[in-house]
């Protein structure tokens, strides 16, 4: 008995809450507020993105320094609690967050975790024993001036912002280039237009690209003007956005402080209360990213079409393999990386209604829906920016257009008729397509035949080229 209470001794200690008591690994860097979280909340599996833990460590790295700047807390704790972020920004630790995503309202769990982390590193640094907070303590030390309430909406900004900078404006900006690069390469092959689904006058290939180039440009302004309102933060406003128990000029300068960790300006918002209680800026974000995936559904469609075949479908672009398509046919290749930006875009459409619905339940001082918003809008930036750059690397860039195809499309479309109502009239064009149709005849045969008009003539109003040249 006694060697077992020892052997117990040695792998647990002892740390106790407001609650009780409760047995802790000592290898474990999180404490009991954690270790209750992941009782409670066995919900997903899912752990906090590793760039919201980036978002929540360089807050708390910024508040260490401005309170030890302010004197609310002692220098020396302050300094091992920087190191202990450091620590964690550069991938040491990483382990020890394990609160589910779907956790007690508002984030006060994962909060914790962090100042539990953090608080048990400080003191190793320090050359004390983990769970010995009366030498640095979660809440006392590492969480001064702080409430969960003010910092993890401001955790919510900061997280998207890297995810943003990191991540997504990279991918867009490379997709563009590429788009404008197929544009420049397939700018004099003319296809026909389709609308309705049904032949339309004709285009050019290259054009359609550089339309979507255009696209996602506007895209990127509409994400970046949306993202302004992020750089706003309430960090500094406390429980509820009165500032209790924070120095005068803690939020200014944490401000500050955050801005130079993260190289993007922030400021502190003019009404704490108002930035810790709308979630207005994170639905404005969101739907810019949904917006963005509804064209990018629209895109990868277009391309699936354009590429379906090879013997039975449009076949007019081929779209690089990169893995076999089938189980049981040899030889087939699917637009894969097309299919998988499309299922991407879904969920974010998908994350983006889960992210109205949580804005709009808050009550009075707070918004305890917020874990979830965290992990639907930096999650939705994320997966977006990788499909985005997968896409791109994988499938646009390696892109091959069938010009052969194209052009027969273009000329046997019963559209191409249009450019003969100025000449023929109205009726005529019509009586010349149903001719067409029912007989397989070309259009300029069936013009020639009737006498409409002379083969030079006809030779001019029917150049694709022409026809297909977007107005300068």
């Amino acid at each position: 008995m006694l060697i077992e209470q020892a052997k117990m001794s040695a792998d647990f200690r002892i740390e106790k809450d407001s609650m009780g008591d409760r047995q802790i690994p000592n290898d474990a860097y999180y404490g009991i507020q954690t270790l209750r979280a992941t009782e409670n909340f066995p919900i997903s599996g899912l752990k906090p993105l590793p760039t919201y833990v980036d978002a929540c460590v360089l807050i708390k790295k910024a508040t260490a320094i401005a309170n030890s700047e302010l004197g609310c807390i002692p220098e020396n704790l302050a300094t091992a609690i920087v190191q202990a972020c450091d620590e964690v920004l550069q991938g040491r630790l990483r382990d020890q967050f394990i609160v589910d995503v779907y956790q007690a309202g508002a984030g006060t769990s994962h909060h914790m975790n962090i100042n539990e982390v953090l608080a048990n590193r400080a003191l190793e640094l320090l050359g004390g024993e983990k769970g010995d907070y009366k030498t640095v303590s979660p809440n006392d030390h590492v969480n001064y001036g702080q409430s969960t309430n003010d910092v993890i909406p401001t955790a919510i900004r900061i997280g998207a912002l890297l995810a943003l900078e990191h991540c997504l404006y990279p991918a867009l900006s490379e997709a563009i280039a590429t788009l404008d690069n197929k544009a420049a390469e397939f700018a004099h092959i003319v296809k026909s237009g389709r609308t309705h689904m049904q032949d339309a006058v004709p285009v050019r290939l290259g054009e359609g690209f550089r339309a979507w180039a255009e696209i996602l440009t506007a895209h990127l302004g509409r994400i970046e003007t949306a993202a302004k309102d992020l750089t706003i933060l309430g960090l500094g406003g406390s429980a509820s956005g009165t500032g209790l128990n924070t120095h005068p000029q803690y939020r200014f300068r944490v401000a500050e402080i955050l801005s130079e960790l993260i190289g993007q300006p922030l400021t502190s918002a003019p009404h704490l209360m108002a930035a810790m209680q709308s979630m207005a800026p994170f639905v404005n974000v969101s739907g810019s990213l949904r917006n963005l995936a509804q064209d990018l559904v629209k895109i990868s469609h277009d391309l699936r079409l354009m590429d379906s075949g090879p013997n039975t479908g449009f076949k007019e672009i081929q779209l690089p393999p990169v893995q076999p398509g089938s189980s049981i046919m040899p030889g087939k290749y699917n637009p894969v990386m097309a299919e998988m930006t499309s299922m991407v875009c879904f969920q974010v459409m998908g994350y983006d209604t889960a992210i109205a619905f949580a804005a709009q339940a808050g009550q009075l001082e707070l918004n305890v829906m917020m874990p979830l918003i965290a992990y639907d809008l930096i999650h939705s930036i994320e997966i977006l920016g990788n499909t985005i750059k997968a896409l791109s690397e994988k499938c646009l860039a390696g892109i091959t257009a069938n010009k052969e195809r194209c052009h027969n499309y273009a000329e046997s479309s019963l559209s191409l008729v249009t450019a003969l109502n100025t000449h023929i009239g109205y009726l005529n064009a019509a009586d010349v397509a149903k001719e067409s149709l029912q007989t397989g005849k070309t259009l300029r045969q069936i013009v020639l035949e009737r006498g409409l008009m002379d083969e030079a003539t006809l030779a001019q109003v029917l150049d694709l080229e022409k026809m297909s040249q977007l107005p300068d």
